[in-house]
């Protein structure tokens, strides 16, 4: 007889005391996990998922349903191939969502086959014994987004799946890069040796305007793209935690955030309802090929008032700040505070003063002219609720949402990332719907072309970025329920060309592997004092993490400094990079990710 260890859980909004956890509920439904830890090793699993109330339908994406009781409160699941293993004292994560008519509170309870029942009896997922290498498991029990997920970080070696590229270093490289952005005066603990401080006297009308990032390979300080880049990076971490704690970059990544975040609210002026989004001239500053910390031509800043306004500018910088305010509070409190204060006051500036920021600030159209506001008004507002859990900020955010099918997601377009949150924070299945069709779009056969290898090629400037962009949205996509492995296939497929599966067996990210691009497009990288190497000569100092630009539509590309079309390097290129990288790590590292797809070249 086929002995059955029994893991018991209360389905309901402490879940977090009994193994079973709850990440979102709603009306209608719920989403959460449940943590297997067997005795023994697995090598093929299959679980009994039994409820005391009808649940009209279970939908995982680690698992395979066989099976459903006629009475709808019993689920079979079965193992995929490749989660089908899992250590003695390991761990595997199984994420579910339930729809459930009129109830609020279930019990339930999950059984593994073929496994004895353990001396000390009914194991609590949450506090697996005998391993005490495993951290604990935290839980965040909040009744409003599932991104407010469990984050597990298992040791190396246990409960994770094989990866064709180390995406966790990929990770980890792009943090560099960032650091090797920085402007003013650099921390103590600085790690690019090359940079030093610089621009140290940038203000506007005497307010203290020093840090930030130079936003490419040049020195201007443009807001837009900045703030989409902290935005998605802050989301990423939001969701995917753990992938930086088990690559030892956490610490890392929240001094990354903070400087753009700490530059926002030096920008941000609430009495005088001023916010600067621009410090450089890009004339000028494009006319000096040197170090920052060489610069001398003046650097003029640009604000945004009441009679000058920029709601793209604003909202997608009250995204950056609320999506802080939601990493940092449990870091550090009072920062977290300080953000949502300042996100808020900005919001209200922005929705009351409706408008396009280049319009405001012509200096900016020519590298960063914006299109429209709605999309980053959109986002400005689900993640200040998301924040806040104040119900004005999702009415808003709803109304600014677009149905249509998205272009892309870039530091212009929001509409995928308006598109997502409104799903994570409803649930709603238009939104879904919205999910399913962009990457339906990007992915092979879809509106979007490809290149002969296999990157979705949406534009030529910097073609990387639009397809690292779609994989960010495919994998916290899948984190909050959707897609399941065949948009993680999809992201793997982008990602993995951008580090090597490609026909140059190129990584674009700089410093990943052995064959990377050693001539990018970036002046702090080129020069030394005093001297700049040619354009023939390699670079004097590596970019560590920096993402080229890409490929033309025939996968061609050469290692040309002059070419900034394909080997510039950006922060809003690496921001969606960095967070799919994050995205698959994570999936990893919980034992979740598929199989990487073949090459096509």
């Amino acid at each position: 007889m086929i002995a059955l260890l029994v893991l018991t859980a209360l389905l309901s909004i402490n879940a977090e005391d009994q193994g079973v956890y709850i990440d979102n509920q709603w009306d209608g439904g719920f989403a959460g996990h449940v943590l297997l830890h067997p005795a023994v090793a697995l090598h093929g699993w299959t679980i009994h998922v039994k409820f005391d109330h009808p649940v009209d339908k279970l939908e995982t994406w680690v698992a395979a349903l066989t099976s459903t009781s006629s009475d709808k409160t019993e689920f079979v699941l079965t193992n995929k191939d490749y989660d089908k293993d899992v250590l003695s004292g390991g761990n595997l994560k199984i994420d579910f969502v339930a729809r459930a008519s009129g109830t609020t509170s279930l019990a339930g309870k999950v059984t593994i086959e073929g496994q004895s029942p353990q001396p000390t009896g009914t194991q609590q997922p949450n506090q697996p014994t005998g391993n005490p290498s495993l951290p604990p498991v935290s839980t965040n029990n909040s009744t409003g987004s599932p991104s407010h997920s469990v984050k597990l970080t298992p040791p190396p070696g246990v409960g994770g799946s094989k990866m064709k590229y180390d995406y966790g270093k990929a990770m980890g490289l792009s943090i560099l890069f960032y650091d090797a952005q920085r402007s003013g005066k650099l921390p103590g603990n600085n790690p690019i040796p090359w940079r030093g401080d610089s621009a140290m006297g940038d203000n506007g009308d005497g307010h203290d305007l020093t840090g930030g990032w130079y936003d490419a390979g040049d020195h201007v300080k443009f807001n837009l793209p900045m703030a989409m880049s902290a935005h998605v990076l802050g989301w990423g971490l939001e969701k995917f935690k753990d992938a930086y704690e088990h690559a030892g970059k956490l610490n890392d990544m929240y001094d990354c955030l903070r400087t753009p975040l700490d530059y926002f609210l030096k920008c941000w002026i609430p009495s005088q309802q001023t916010y600067w989004v621009q410090v450089g001239d890009g004339g000028a500053d494009h006319a000096f090929w040197g170090r920052a910390e060489d610069m001398h031509m003046g650097r003029p800043a640009y604000k945004i008032h009441p009679g000058a306004p920029g709601s793209d500018a604003a909202g997608n910088t009250v995204a950056a700040l609320a999506i802080g305010a939601v990493v940092f509070k449990e870091k550090d409190a009072g920062y977290s505070a300080k953000l949502l204060e300042a996100a808020k006051s900005l919001y209200e500036f922005a929705k009351s003063n409706p408008g396009i920021y280049s319009n405001s600030v012509p200096q900016a159209k020519a590298f960063y002219g914006s299109s429209g506001f709605k999309d980053e008004m959109c986002e400005a507002a689900a993640e200040l609720y998301k924040a806040t859990k104040d119900q004005k900020y999702l009415t808003d955010a709803k109304s600014f949402y677009d149905p249509a099918l998205a272009w892309g997601y870039s530091w212009d377009a929001k509409q995928p990332g308006c598109q997502l949150l409104l799903w994570e924070l409803t649930q709603e299945a238009k939104y879904k719907t919205n999910m399913e069709e962009f990457i339906a779009a990007y992915a092979p056969g879809g509106s979007v072309p490809m290149t002969p290898c296999g990157l979705t090629y949406r534009d030529k400037w910097g073609s990387n970025r639009y397809a690292a962009n779609a994989a960010f949205i495919a994998v916290i996509a899948v984190a909050d329920g959707i897609g399941g492995d065949k948009f993680l296939n999809y992201a793997m497929s982008q990602i993995n060309y951008i580090l090597g599966d490609n026909n140059k067996h190129l990584s674009y990210e700089i410093g990943f592997g052995n064959n990377y691009p050693k001539k990018p497009h970036h002046r702090g990288a080129a020069c030394k004092p005093g001297w700049c190497a040619p354009s023939w000569q390699d670079s004097p100092h590596i970019l560590y993490g920096g993402l080229c630009g890409g490929p033309g539509p025939n996968d061609d590309y050469q290692d040309n400094r002059d070419d900034y079309v394909k080997n510039e390097v950006a922060c809003d290129f690496n921001a969606g990079f960095q967070t799919a990288c994050a995205g698959l790590y994570h999936f990893a590292i919980n034992n979740q990710l598929p199989p990487s797809p073949p090459a096509k070249c």
